[in-house]
């Protein structure tokens, strides 16, 4: 049996019934099997066992009281993964779907995605199963104030600087970082995604879905491609997706598709970026109100979608872009892409394909950037807010982005050589996971038991 074989067998009898940890953890290790025969240090170091483990897992109730006076319970977590490389860095996902298998897939997969950038970051993820949909202002700020009082302990600027992800944006982390300077009283940089007014980044907000597409705008490149003029399928409607999209337009592309939980929207004529923008961002309402605005676009509801299929991708198009949650693009979406002409696909969401639909992109030999690289944008950016923290200044709109782009070509071209060095020239998913695995390994041994 494989060294790798080893590991994933080992994650899944420690993890039980933690199917996303096991999934990420197999498809890095089966990418890694390469590296463990030509490099026989990390077995003896135990590396493998090691880095699939998390440094601390911390589980905490939350109490909060509702509008109505009532009690109300709900669990709240901080995976903090890997330390070698810098101060735990992850995002803080608030969702009714939120469990400790959940957080460990995304802490594992955010430990290489911040390895990539090549930034001094570890890895890390937390969140709660709370959902801010359906609540008020006030209980929002009650449960948020009531989750940092429990978890306040365990951050700070060189320890640990978690950021925002699903459910959480820049009120939740508002509320999150006041009460962490009530509880400490120190005005620092412990939390990213902050308010420009107060210590936030410009282009913080436009990260993700800018590196999403400035990472397709690199692989097209390689081969002599380019993003304009091609029809753009996107899913999701949250900051990811809205900014994927802004980016598309401005690269001469068009996006036509995006989706809620609730279903999804396909509008021939291109997205309307001013009502998406006021949609989501003003009203913060479903993409059927999306519909009412826009007459010319198709809402179709999930009960309409094909079955065991998501109708987002059955949209014609040239280039994908999954941007809304992990393994919501399956078998069946992959094969159905390849035959409406898809040539490229790149994650902004983390493992938003299954296992099968990736080997079905690689096997096609179509251009696929996985997550952990191709939505990078995000965290590089909070570690450049860190920066500015850490200073005290604030840089312009301008010079954030420019380095997102530098960020997003390195990550890039790392992953590129690094399956060519292999004998797998495209394959960015073993490319990514071998570059990203390397630096944190190293560091390990580096740094001892």
């Amino acid at each position: 049996m494989s060294y790798a074989r080893e590991l994933i067998d080992r994650a899944v009898a420690m993890n039980p019934a933690e199917g996303e940890f096991h999934q990420a953890v197999e498809e890095v290790m089966l990418s890694l099997h390469p590296l463990f025969q030509r490099e026989p240090k990390y077995q003896k170091y135990r590396i493998g066992e090691r880095v699939i483990e998390p440094e601390r897992q911390i589980i905490f109730a939350v109490p909060w009281i509702d509008d109505k006076g009532g009690m109300r319970i709900n669990r709240g977590f901080r995976i903090q993964f890997n330390s070698a490389l810098g101060p735990y860095k992850g995002g803080f996902r608030f969702h009714p779907s939120v469990t400790l298998g959940t957080l460990k897939f995304l802490g594992f997969e955010q430990t290489f995605k911040n390895s990539l950038t090549g930034l001094s970051l570890g890895g890390a993820k937390g969140g709660s199963n709370f959902d801010p949909k359906g609540k008020s202002e006030s209980e929002i700020m009650r449960f948020c104030q009531s989750f940092m009082t429990e978890l306040f302990r365990h951050l700070g600027p060189t320890t640990d600087v978690p950021a925002g992800d699903i459910g959480v944006g820049g009120r939740e982390i508002g509320y999150m970082f006041g009460q962490y300077k009530r509880l400490t009283a120190h005005f620092e940089g412990v939390l990213t995604g902050k308010n420009v007014k107060w210590g936030g980044s410009l282009a913080r907000t436009e990260a993700t879905g800018y590196g999403a597409v400035y990472m397709a705008e690199n692989m097209l490149k390689v081969n002599k491609k380019k993003l304009g003029g091609m029809v753009c399928a996107v899913s999701g409607s949250g900051n990811v997706a809205i900014y994927t999209v802004e980016k598309l337009y401005q690269y001469g592309a068009k996006p036509v598709t995006l989706s809620d939980s609730q279903g999804m929207i396909h509008h021939p004529a291109g997205i309307n970026l001013e009502v998406l923008k006021q949609v989501k961002e003003v009203e913060r309402a479903r993409l059927t109100r999306y519909a009412e605005l826009c007459k010319d676009a198709v809402y179709t509801p999930v009960k309409s979608y094909p079955k065991g299929r998501n109708a987002v991708w059955s949209v014609p198009c040239q280039a994908a872009f999954p941007c809304a949650t992990q393994n919501e693009l399956n078998e069946k979406d992959a094969k159905q892409l390849l035959a409406n002409g898809c040539i490229l696909v790149c994650e902004g969401a983390n493992m938003p394909s299954t296992a099968k639909a990736v080997d079905i992109f690689l096997s096609a030999g179509i251009a696929y950037a996985p997550g952990k690289a191709a939505n990078a944008g995000g965290v590089a950016t909070s570690q450049l807010e860190m920066a500015q923290n850490a200073s005290m200044q604030q840089w312009s709109f301008e010079m954030v982005d420019k380095k997102i782009k530098e960020i997003m070509t390195q990550i890039f071209t790392a992953m590129h050589d690094t399956a060519k060095e292999f004998g797998q020239p495209g394959n960015y998913v073993l490319g990514a996971n071998i570059a990203g695995f390397r630096k944190v390994a190293d560091a390990m041994i580096e740094q001892g038991i």
